[in-house]
């Protein structure tokens, strides 16, 4: 992780008039970390030995404020728990149908699409999200083995 980064989140937070209670650093920090797209439950239970009367709500409290400052990205994904994304750059996810695994990538944006779509439909486009599915690398090794 880079220092920077968490320098420049905490910058943020200071600038919302967010107080940094060590509980939000926590939660910021291990998002900052995380590769894996992590639930609340899962941040909760990977903070919960260094937190030990910090509560599941907690954390959800704290994602919640995290996502209204712009510093973290909730996904949806169908009727799964939402997962967060620190990296709220323009990118897309590829979505493993089998363990839930989400990776990022980076594709040029499109936006030619989403000025077609006002064009066509006289909609105002406010964002779009674009979703690949597949089995990942772990998935389809195990698939491998079994046969």
């Amino acid at each position: 992780m880079s220092e920077q980064k968490l320098r420049e989140a905490i910058d943020t937070l200071k600038e919302s008039g967010v107080r940094i209670t060590p509980q939000r650093h926590a939660v910021l920090e291990y998002l900052l970390n995380s590769m894996i797209h992590p639930t609340a439950d899962e941040i909760y239970k990977a903070l919960e030995s260094k937190f030990p009367n910090m509560s599941v709500a907690t954390v959800y409290n704290n994602l919640r404020v995290l996502k209204e400052i712009g510093l973290v990205r909730e996904l949806t994904y169908g009727d799964s728990s939402s997962r967060f994304d620190y990296n709220t750059t323009k990118h897309y996810h590829i979505i493993c149908e089998e363990c839930g695994k989400i990776v990022d990538f980076h594709y040029p944006s499109l936006d030619e699409v989403e000025s077609l779509a006002e064009q066509v439909t006289g909609f105002e486009v406010s964002h779009h999200r674009m979703e690949i599915y597949g089995k990942c690398d772990s998935c389809k090794n195990v698939e491998t083995q079994k046969h």
